[in-house]
Formats: structure tokens, sequence, C-alpha cells
């Protein structure tokens, strides 16, 4: 597939910011320390904004966020406030620290603070760590990023990351930590990839937009560095950037309803509050389904009129729906004139963004299919009882539509060209930047409208399934190689003229040997199809984590999705393990 972008803006690279702040006297003094900078979400240099710092250890105090890496500059400062808030905040002695392009301008390894008091000056030492990671590498490649970091257990609830020998953390600026003082630049993980997000002190920013733990329903349901992007693409981009409407633009018969449903399921997976606004929905409500040919014509003004009626009551509608907390709104329509653009863009102004998605289809053979599967399965025809006539019509239909057609030119586009089979066409964009705009992008780049049927199943009875044991690694029973020599009869007779398939299996013996007695088909493992790291509990039955950690077993009934084993994952880890694979 050839793709051909033309971008404006560019695709925009975040910036991962790790702090670190280790000062043995601050909880003994009942002080907590801040971060507060020259951006407005650090405060805007207003220490009642800072940022708080979390408490991961007894002496250590940690803060990771990512933030646009196109900020030249970005400036701050330690300070230190009492837990209960009762006086006046302490900042750090000193000249600002400053980020320039993603590098510490100058190092500076410790924190002053002055007091007024017997207690003098208090000493932090201060680590920093930062990487520039492009949306792409963040949702594909994440794995490959955490490649060269070694873990290693420390403390009953956290992952501790530290280079090896060979492979040494590095300061902003790329220079090599010292080795007296690497084993204490310490950065902290609450489980497989997820740095915790910097929570603001001050209530004026929104919580839901922050904090990975929100119900807020415009807060993506994802967690590690992917849903750490998506919510410093929502704060950081414009007031109408946070929430994101992808109107559909093509002739009839383009598969845009149906790579509206895709786009929508996918969004959805991903954990983003998606809904697909069908315009063709809003006509047959409001003017019937008997509407001719006629109705669609561009010198029809009452036709015109009435349909630019219904995209308009279309788009109040999701333009409602974002402000109830809705994220990703799909307007389905044709939208082929640039006047009917032009109007969703004005009402859309100054509260949400539009990227337009534009497919094209050339291929006679794709469009006569399509057509015909029209007339059988719209309710524009379900009373048509003249097969014939009823393709004579939507013929008709399209041919006022290319008449008036106007292909898109303006704002942020994404346009699939001749993309049907998913092994040719091309694809084009303009001026898209972030974190879920380059998602999608990502996913239309494989989208295809060619059937490719997936079979699932699960691996057979494990030893461990016996014995009511979560994880492990055990083999199969003799239940479960029975299944597998059954699953490999199924598949013999399924897909016995299927000469492109293949097999796909978790590293476990359970997933591998279930697929052994399958011949002809080529098998490839994947770790990240691997079962859930139960952590401190592999191998544990759930009756005995209810009596040995009852905590845990009660955590885990009140939120399955989210709850991560200690020093285990959660099923939103497993979630961004599939999509770092993809």
């Amino acid at each position: 597939m050839a793709a051909a972008a033309r971008s404006s803006g560019g695709m925009s690279d975040q910036l991962f910011v790790s702090i670190k702040l280790e000062c043995p006297r601050l909880a003994e003094m009942g002080l907590v320390p801040h971060v507060f900078g020259s951006h407005p979400v650090a405060g805007a240099w207003d220490p009642s904004k800072a940022l708080l710092m979390e408490q991961e250890e007894a002496a250590l105090w940690g803060l990771s966020c990512i933030v646009p890496s196109h900020r030249e500059t970005l400036d701050f400062k330690f300070l230190l406030k009492p837990k209960d808030n009762s006086s006046h905040c302490i900042v750090e002695e000193g000249p600002d620290r400053s980020l320039v392009c993603g590098s510490n301008e100058v190092e500076i390894r410790n924190a002053l603070f002055k007091f007024n008091d017997e207690t003098g000056v208090v000493e932090c030492k201060i680590f920093v760590e930062t990487e520039i990671l492009s949306p792409f590498d963040l949702a594909a490649s994440w794995k490959a990023h955490q490649e060269h970091l070694q873990p290693r257990v420390r403390g009953a609830h956290d992952v501790i990351m530290n280079a090896d020998s060979e492979s040494r953390a590095k300061g902003a600026d790329g220079r090599h930590v010292p080795p007296q003082e690497e084993q204490r630049a310490i950065f902290v993980d609450r489980g497989v990839g997820s740095p915790e997000f910097a929570r603001p002190t001050n209530e004026t920013i929104s919580m839901s937009n922050i904090k990975f733990d929100s119900e807020a329903k415009d807060m993506p349901a994802a967690e590690g560095a992917v849903a750490a992007a998506a919510v410093a693409d929502q704060m950081y981009g414009p007031k109408e950037d946070r929430k994101l409407a992808i109107v559909l633009v093509g002739l009839p018969a383009r598969g845009k309803t149906f790579t509206a449903a895709k786009l929508t399921r996918y969004l959805r997976w991903l954990g983003h509050e998606t809904k697909h606004f069908n315009v063709g929905k809003y006509r047959r409500l409001k003017h019937g389904i008997n509407q001719t040919a006629d109705f669609f014509r561009g010198d029809n003004k009452e036709g015109v009129e009435a349909r630019n009626e219904v995209a308009a009551l279309a788009m109040e509608d999701m333009l409602s729906w974002m402000q109830e907390g809705g994220q990703v709104g799909i307007f389905d329509a044709t939208n082929s004139t640039r006047n009917r653009r032009n109007m969703l863009m004005k009402m859309a102004e100054g509260k949400c963004k539009i990227i337009f998605l534009e497919t094209i289809c050339n291929d006679q053979n794709v469009l006569e299919r399509n057509m015909r599967l029209k007339v059988q399965r719209s309710p524009d025809y379900a009373e048509q009882t003249d097969f014939e006539a009823g393709v004579r019509d939507f013929k008709e239909r399209l041919a006022y539509y290319e008449k008036v057609y106007e292909p898109v030119e303006e704002g942020s586009y994404v346009k699939m060209i001749d993309m049907v089979s998913g092994t040719g066409g091309q694809l084009q964009i303009n001026d898209i930047s972030g974190y879920l705009p380059g998602r999608i992008v990502f996913f239309l780049v494989n989208c295809h409208l060619t059937p490719r049927p997936i079979l699932l199943t699960r691996h057979g009875e494990s030893l461990d399934n016996v014995r009511g044991r979560i994880g492990g690694d055990s083999s199969l029973s003799e239940t479960g190689s029975l299944y597998s020599r059954k699953l490999a009869s199924f598949i013999e007779k399924r897909l016995a003229s299927e000469r492109t398939a293949s097999i796909w299996t978790s590293t476990l013996q359970r997933s591998i040997l279930t697929a052994q007695p399958i011949i002809g088909f080529p098998k490839i493992q994947w770790r990240a199809l691997d079962e859930i790291n139960a952590g401190i509990c592999d191998g544990m039955t759930y009756d005995e984590i209810k009596k040995i950690k009852p905590e845990e077993y009660e955590s885990r009934s009140k939120d399955k999705l989210r709850y991560r084993y200690p020093r285990g994952e959660s099923y939103l880890d497993v979630i961004q393990s599939l999509l770092c694979s993809d």
C-alpha cells in the first residue's frame, strides 16, 4: 500500500518527563513537594496551581507526565507545601530549571529549600529523565521503547526500573549517570509500563482530564503510556481539540457507513466514548423512506434544504452528546459539497475539532457490487419490490451526487483512495496531529473491506485449570489434549481450501500444545497473547487469594478491568500490550 502524506502541521511528538525528588526529612516535617512552572498546566508560576508529586517510598516522590515536544522551553521549579496547607509554601533556591527541546539546559542534581526558623536549609536530591516519543511510537512501539530498561522488584507493590551496567540510565542531556549515583536514580512504575500522570492540586483544572482512575466519560479507559499520551493530547491542545468529530465525506456506495462502524468499534475498544451519527437515519425519520432520486438533485432547492436541515439536526445532537461527556463523534453522511462542510465547521467552532475522512473508490466492479448490496439492505428500498428498478433509482441518485461533488481540500483531512482490498491504494493526510488522530490514521492504514475471518479459541484445559490455580505454565490435561485434537479436526475441515491462514498462539505451553496437532499452517507465538500476569498471586487459587490476601480479592471483585495484581498486570495492561503489538 502506498501512503502519501501531506501535512502542514506534522504529527506532533510527545515528550515523556519523569521527575524524582528524594529527601528523608520531608515526611518528618509534614511537607509535600510540588512542581510549578511556565506552562499553564504547571500553574503558570502560580504556587496555588502547582502539581502534586506522588509519594512512592518513605523518602521518594515522583511525577511523570507527557507534554508536547514542540515547546521550545519548559521552565519549572520545586516547592514545598505543608500537608494541611495552613501556611505559605517554600520555593527552592536558585535559578529556574529549564527543559530546552527535551534536554536539561543546566543539570542541577539537588534542590535547596531555605527556612526562616531553626530548620535552616533542607537539601533534596533531584533526578530528571526525558524521552521524545511520536504518537505512533507510543501506540505501536511502546515495548520497543522499554527494552533498554531492566525491571527489578523492590518492595511489596512497586516495580523499580533501573538500567543495568550495559545500558546505563541517561540524564535529560544524554550524559551517562555516574555509577555511584545510578542506583539512586530510580524510576517507579506502578505496574507494566504505566507511569502515573501528574495530579494538580488546584481544582480549577478538571481532574477528569488527568487522572487515570477517573470515572468521567471523557477519560480514555486505558492506562500506561498510551493513555498518558491521550490525556496529554486533551490537556495541551486548544479547548476545541478535546472533543473530536470524524466527518465522513464521499459519494454513495463508497463504504462510508462500513468504515464508520468499524472505526466506532475500534475507538470504543480503546476506551474512548464514541458514537456513530448516521444522517440517513435522521432523514428517514423526518421525511420517510420513500424518497426517490429526485430528492437528491443538486438543483432541487427544497431537497437540498431538507437534507441540510437533517444534517444540522444530527450535528446538534452530536455536539450535545459531546457536552454530556462524549469524546469522539463519527458523523456519517455524504457531505459532498464545500458549503455543507463549511456549515458543519461553523457549528463545531469552539466545541470540537473536525477531521474529514473522505473515502474514494474508482473500481467499477467494487462499486457495482456495493450498489446492489445497498439496494438489498438499505431501508430506503425496503418497500421496493422491483430490485432492478431500485438499482436504477440508486444509480440515478449517485449521478446527481457526482454532478455537485467537491473533493475535500480544506481543513484537517484523511483521504482513503482505492483501499477497499487492503492490498493497494493510497492514504493521504493533511494537518493531522495528536495522539488520538494518530491512532485513527494507524487504524485506517490497516483497514479494508475484504472479509478476513478470524477464529478465536481458548486453550485446552490445563493441569492448573484442573487444580483451580491461576497463571502458571502447565501442560494440558487429558481433556485439554482431547480438545486440541478435536480442534485440529475442525480446522482441517473448515479451512480445507485456505492457503493464507496462520495460527497465532501465546508463548505459554497450554496455548502452544493446543495448536500443536494443527498441521499445514505456519504457527506464530506472540508474547502479547500471554494470559494476564497475576504477579505474586501466580499459582494461587481464588480461594487462597480470598483467605491470604482478602484486600486484593475484594479490590479485584469491585473492578476486574482496572484491578492490577501486585507486581502483575491489569486487563487494561493486557489491552495496552495488544495495542503495542499491532
